[in-house]
């Protein structure tokens, strides 16, 4: 079974930067699609951007030009590069990987990811 454990998250205020990692478990890292998805205090879990096992990107609207998504297959880790925060980016994030597919699409849709990290909590102050 697949295991995700997040890191890099914390407290910056608004214009700074912070990058999350993902490492993930196991030896299928790079035949899955991947993304990272955040919820905020009385929100639902929203995609944030994702890649499929093709290096296929999407973003969502909101974090386009700031957040970059990347991973490294060798060593079973993926990334957010997250630039000129603001408030509003305030949440736990989350990895997550769809293993049941076959990792082609990358897609923000939440129930298509079956295996999930613990979250890391991104805190960005005015």
């Amino acid at each position: 079974q697949v295991r995700m454990v997040e890191s890099g998250g914390g407290s910056v205020q608004a214009g700074g930067t912070l990058r999350l990692s993902c490492t993930a478990s196991g030896s299928a890292f790079g035949t899955y699609a991947v993304g990272w998805f955040r919820q905020a205090p009385g929100k639902e879990r929203e995609g944030v951007a994702a890649i499929d096992r093709d290096g296929a990107i999407i973003y969502a609207d909101s974090v386009k030009g700031r957040f970059t998504i990347s991973k490294d297959n060798a060593k079973n880790t993926l990334y957010l590069q997250m630039n000129s925060l603001t408030p509003e980016d305030t949440a736990i994030y989350y990895c997550a990987a769809d293993t049941r597919r076959l990792g082609t699409g990358a897609s923000l849709f939440v129930p298509l990811y079956d295996t999930w990290g613990q979250g890391t909590q991104v805190t960005v102050s005015s």
